[in-house]
């Protein structure tokens, strides 16, 4: 599945899982409004028209009292109209469902009509005798009789409606779980979906990011920890990944290749040329005018220059295209700090710099290393520490005890690195913006070499510096080293921080 058509199902999936939440609220939210509905169309409409027809019952009551007063016709057909209305009234609540207590008041409403017709004709004739006595022996039980029955019609209704009442709050309750409830689903589906999304987009993407990053490092061989046969976007660049590591690599042991071809051829020619002039010098050809003398010093100068070079060009092609070779032996710091010490005090009287070698209590006696190697990488770092360290300064090689090892500690007070450049110090032809403090220009091979034998010896090198403060290099090296031979990158194994 490509990389499109997985985004592409993973946001349709999304948008369902979230309109699902959405399709329920609204069915329960119908439901709700039915309920409502209903209530207001029957429970409500008829409590409306008990209310009304309660009214219109004391309406009655009220105008059959005024016939036998104002004896008028007009009080008497306003009586028939009321009577008419309330008729209508109790039939009207009848269609909602209370038959019975309706129907019982209209039966009283229908007696009372020619009782009302009757006691009319006898207030007209002058017979209050016999209007007196269907007033209180027929219309007013009647009337008492309708209103009765208007109570448990009422209480019916009360009923009924906090039934409908009841039964619209628990629609409401179920369906603001349901919706809790559905949300709280589609938010879980819609998270793992955008995991499931994340992973399988930001892990290529970081084996990538960190694919590139070594490759920046200089670890060609650097692979990437997921499928690169899959089938998307992430699977291709995997592959071109893959190829641009491969050439990468060829390109780069070309590199090493013509290097150590070009450095060792150079250095036949490099000879010649100085045997040539040391013979010019010692007059086998005759003897140099006073102008030549001086010329032929440059000479063999800038000779000695190019030899030294194409000796460092090639001791770092061979540790790179994995010839690097160590002979360990075994080596007495004791010796060989002090010969270290004699060699650069001449030096440190020369430049009026402080020099010390200190020696850590605890410190082995013996270790197993190349000697040779090793005195080139410390002799390395003290020659940089005495070229950047002004007069007046100090230089301080420290040797003391780290785990089963020795650390090694190489300390000035010179110009310093900056931060951003320290990163690059151990790489190839690299010279920190501080040469201006140098007393002598390098090559920038230097560190590259120490670094390539220190891990030779499977040990560890690293710098801090302070603008302005110094430069410290230290050293972590095993105390026993085996006879091998480079076979290709290789990563210190006996790491640590300085003693």
């Amino acid at each position: 599945m490509t990389l499109r058509t997985r985004l592409a199902l993973g946001l349709v999936v999304i948008a369902f899982v979230l309109i699902v939440p959405l399709i329920v609220a609204h069915r329960s939210m119908q439901r709700l409004h039915s309920d409502i509905t209903a209530l207001r169309e029957n429970e409500f409409q008829a409590s409306l028209i008990l209310g009304r027809l309660r009214d219109a019952i004391a309406d009655v009551r009220a105008r059959e009292v005024a016939v036998a007063v104002v004896k008028t016709d007009t009080v008497h057909v306003e009586l028939q109209h009321a009577l008419v209305r309330a008729g209508a009234l109790a039939d009207s609540l009848a269609r909602f469902g209370v038959d019975s207590g309706a129907y019982r008041i209209g039966l009283d409403l229908d007696a009372i009509k020619p009782a009302t017709d009757a006691e009319y004709l006898a207030v007209s004739t002058g017979e209050m005798d016999v209007a007196d006595s269907l007033s209180q022996n027929t219309i007013a039980p009647a009337l008492k009789a309708a209103e009765r029955e208007l109570a448990p019609v009422e209480r019916a209704l009360r009923a009924r409606t906090e039934a409908r009442v009841l039964h619209a709050e628990d629609g409401l309750t179920q369906a603001e779980q349901l919706s809790l409830l559905s949300l709280a689903v589609a938010l879980a589906v819609a998270a793992l979906v955008a995991f499931w999304l994340t992973r399988s987009i930001s892990r290529p993407v970081r084996e990538l990011e960190q694919g590139m990053r070594a490759v920046a490092d200089g670890e060609l061989q650097h692979t990437l920890h997921y499928d690169v046969n899959r089938r998307d976007e992430f699977g291709r660049l995997a592959t071109s990944f893959v190829e641009m590591s491969r050439q990468l690599a060829e390109l780069d042991k070309l590199k090493a290749e013509f290097v150590s071809i070009a450095s060792h051829e150079l250095k036949t020619p490099i000879n010649v040329i100085l045997g040539y002039l040391q013979l010019m010098q010692d007059g086998v050809y005759g003897p140099l005018t006073e102008q030549q003398v001086p010329i032929a010093r440059t000479i063999q100068t800038q000779a000695r220059t190019l030899a030294r070079l194409a000796g460092q060009l090639l001791d770092v092609s061979r540790f790179e295209a994995g010839g690097g070779r160590i002979e360990p032996r075994a080596i007495r710091l004791s010796t060989m700090l002090d010969e270290l010490e004699g060699t650069f005090h001449v030096l440190a009287v020369q430049r009026g710099v402080e020099f010390r070698v200190i020696r850590r209590i605890a410190l082995l006696e013996e270790v197993l290393w190349d000697p040779e190697r090793m005195n080139e990488v410390t002799g390395n770092l003290l020659s940089n520490a005495f070229k950047f360290t002004p007069a007046g300064g100090s230089v301080t090689l420290t040797a003391g005890p780290h785990e089963d090892g020795v650390c090694i500690e190489v300390r000035d007070s010179g110009a310093g690195i900056p931060a951003a450049q320290l990163p690059h110090v151990f790489e190839k032809f690299y010279q920190a913006n501080n040469q201006k403090s140098a007393s002598a220009k390098g090559t920038g091979l230097g560190l590259a070499i120490a670094k390539e034998i220190v891990e030779a010896h499977q040990g560890s090198i690293s710098c801090e510096s302070e603008v302005g403060v110094g430069t410290t290099f230290n050293i972590l090296l095993p105390r026993v080293v085996r006879e091998r031979r480079r076979t290709g990158p290789h990563h210190a194994a006996f790491a640590g921080g300085a003693s």
